[in-house]
């Protein structure tokens, strides 16, 4: 256990994640020859397997491998950098015990770092930052480190001083060892330690003093080893700085080049010193009582996993499993409390893009695959007591899916392609958890809803390219909401007969207003007293509010923050029914959220962008012809960066409009962010145009 790492490589796109997996994967024997990510006509990088990540030169879907460094087991999962794939980073993070968080040298902290620092932060994730590209021209290593701090609030903590920058990149020096660290030969193969140059052993011995101050005032083992005469025993520092970093107290910051060959053995050997192996790291499940229940890393106890991810392929599904307690065999019976069923164990894999090993079982800390069995993302899967045969009643969290906020039509280019079609949106909607397939009522055309426009054509293109069936994409449509902002009464009889037997016969009376809370549908008060309504009729009052709300007053969207309040009603002995009262509340909240000030509301999102300093004043005035409110804004003399939240609607365009206002320099990031209010003039000019 003490040997194992489970790790994803994060950070804002193109800051090089994917470079970096390749060069681990050929220093530790895994591949034997490097692709890259710009290699368009090539075999490209390993773990970007899909014909659109090599098509785009970005990673689309997170891909799980493992290595060997060190005599230590590390899985590496590598992660989309872009936001619109926002979820594979969440489930990822949701089972992984450590991280290495990449930068660019010349960008520093980019507009995605903050949302998965966010990320990292709300699932406790301990993590490495590596600072890349250090041959770049325009490498500025220590005022990235600065940027860790004051941008995003790491104790950034370097434990390395870069040999040189830009194109006189040379390597590192280890600032625990304190030996100077170069790599060589043609694919930076060959690590030399060597002792630390005498021209250079005066800022060597200031920087390792910086970094015992900085570690120590986290560690009190450091700390009383500071305050006396004798050096610094480097097994000492390197404790501490193991035990500071996985109670996420500092961010131990690495330098190298990963398309330079250069410090990226250094960074492994840093995943072994510093990041837990899984006995180190509490995880948690809830009983059936919902009581929190912590996992034990030991395989002979009864098992525990998680499963966190499907990839459907042309011979099956294939699951990631993060095996959190004992023991997975090939050939167990195992218990999943979301169908109260059990399953039994089929095929178990080493996960490696295209190339996954079979294994008889995986034990606990372990991150395998599981092919053949029929388990959902997020599903839970416990084994069986061997005296007893009684499953382990254990439930672990799942992971939150982001709420689509665009979407678009889509329908295949073909009418042969109808099967095909449906077959493939459906595989893609269980891989996915953020992509929503629906259907326009209006006209019957079918839906896809996702967190980005640039996730909805993705998948048209692999509808295209695996699938074979070509597809038309509407234009993006927005996730419109309404709300009411004042309050209505009603008073309602709903009355029916049939003539011959029982009718239908159900009065209600109630007020609707705003509850307050956009992020529920329905806040249902029940204030019936004295039997008005029976108890039995209550739930189809609540359902029939429910239905009202599906299609509001304006122009037809969900609507949410309502609350309905019913106060008396009117039965009859024979024809009152619960579905009377259904219906009598349906039209009755109708008919008054017509009268109760109906508002149009707009998904809005967070969008964090870095510029060149000369554009400031255009990408501000942009801004404010987008409805944007300013959160945040610093100019630098070489570099904005600005914070604000803006919505969605007006940010269809704004890749193409922020190339052209800074030359192709700029670099953006969208956030969801929740709903507000439309204002009122440009409310009338959005309705008008959807209504016609």
């Amino acid at each position: 256990m003490t040997r194992m790492r489970n790790l994803g490589i994060s950070a804002h796109v193109d800051a090089g994640k994917t470079t970096l997996t390749e060069r681990i994967l050929y220093y530790t024997g895994r591949i034997h020859r490097i692709g890259e990510v710009h290699d368009r006509q090539g075999p490209g990088a390993t773990m970007d397997s899909l014909d659109a990540e090599k098509a785009h030169g970005i990673t689309i879907r997170a891909a799980a491998t493992r290595v060997a460094w060190r005599e230590h087991a590390i899985t590496i999962i590598d992660t989309p950098g872009h936001a619109d794939f926002t979820i594979e980073v969440e489930r990822a993070l949701r089972v992984l015990d450590g991280a290495i968080f990449v930068f660019s040298a010349v960008e520093g902290v980019q507009a995605q770092s903050f949302a998965v620092d966010r990320q990292m932060r709300r699932h406790g994730v301990p993590r490495l930052a590596f600072i890349n590209k250090m041959d770049r021209a325009g490498a500025r290593p220590e005022a990235v480190v600065e940027q860790l701090r004051t941008r995003l609030g790491l104790v950034a903590v370097p434990l390395q001083l870069p040999l040189g920058r830009e194109a006189g990149f040379a390597g590192v020096v280890d600032l625990v060892d304190e030996v100077e660290v170069r790599c060589g030969g043609p694919w930076g193969q060959d690590v030399a330690r060597t002792p630390v140059a005498a021209e250079l052993a005066s800022a060597v011995a200031e920087a390792r003093a910086r970094l015992v101050d900085e570690v120590s005032r986290h560690d009190d083992a450091l700390c009383e080893a500071a305050l006396g005469d004798d050096p610094i025993p480097t097994t000492l520092l390197r404790d501490a700085i193991r035990r500071a970093c996985i109670a996420g107290k500092i961010v131990p910051v690495l330098f190298g080049s990963a398309l330079g060959n250069q410090a990226v053995q250094p960074l492994l050997d840093a995943v072994v010193d510093y990041l837990p192996d899984p006995s180190e790291v509490t995880n948690l499940a809830s009983t059936p009582a919902g009581q929190p229940h912590a996992l034990v890393s030991r395989p002979e106890l009864p098992a525990c996993a998680f499963v966190f991810k499907l990839d459907e392929g042309r011979f099956g599904t294939l699951a990631y499993v993060r095996v959190y307690q004992g023991t997975l065999a090939r050939g167990d019976t195992v218990w999943c409390p979301r169908t109260r069923a059990r399953l039994r164990i089929g095929r178990l894999l080493r996960l490696h893009p295209g190339d996954p090993t079979p294994i008889e079982s995986a034990s606990a800390g372990e991150i395998v695959g599981l092919f053949g069995s029929t388990c959902e993302s997020g599903d839970t899967l416990c084994g069986l007591d061997p005296q007893s045969d009684a499953p382990l009643q254990l439930a672990v969290a799942g992971f939150d899916a982001p709420a689509p906020v665009v979407t678009r039509t889509i329908e295949p280019r073909r009418d042969a392609d109808l099967a095909a079609f449906a077959r493939a949106l459906a595989r893609f909607a269980r891989e996915d958890p953020s992509l929503v397939i629906g259907r326009d009522p209006e006209h019957g055309h079918t839906t896809i809803s996702g967190t980005g426009v640039l996730q909805l054509e993705i998948y048209a293109e692999r509808l295209a390219d695996e699938c074979g069936v070509p597809v038309r994409l509407g234009p993006p449509q927005v996730a419109w909401r309404e709300t009411v902002s004042g309050s209505a009464a009603f008073d309602h009889l709903h009355r029916k007969q049939s003539g011959g037997g029982t009718g239908q016969y159900a009065g209600v009376r109630g007020s609707v207003r705003a509850s307050g809370d956009l992020d529920t549908v329905l806040r249902f008060v029940d204030r019936i007293h004295g039997g008005a309504i029976p108890r039995e009729f209550l739930p189809g009052c609540e359902r029939g509010a429910l239905a009202a709300l599906q299609a509001g007053p304006l122009i037809g969207a969900p609507m949410v923050g309502v609350e309905v309040e019913l106060l008396d009603g009117r039965t009859h002995p024979v024809d009152s029914s619960d579905l009377a009262f259904e219906l009598a509340t349906r039209d009755a909240v109708r008919a008054a959220l017509t009268r109760a000030t109906p508002r149009l509301l707009e998904p809005l999102v967070r969008l964090e962008l870095q510029a060149p300093a000369e554009a400031f004043g255009s990408l501000i005035g942009d801004l404010a012809r987008r409805r944007a409110t300013i959160v945040e804004s610093a100019a630098g003399a070489t570099e904005v960066s600005i914070i604000a939240i803006v919505p969605l609607c007006e940010t269809f365009d704004y890749a193409a409009d922020l190339a052209s206002l800074t030359g192709g320099r700029g670099a953006h990031s969208l956030t969801p962010r929740g709903y507000a209010e439309v204002p009122e003039p440009v409310a009338t000019t959005i309705i008008a145009r959807l209504r016609a």
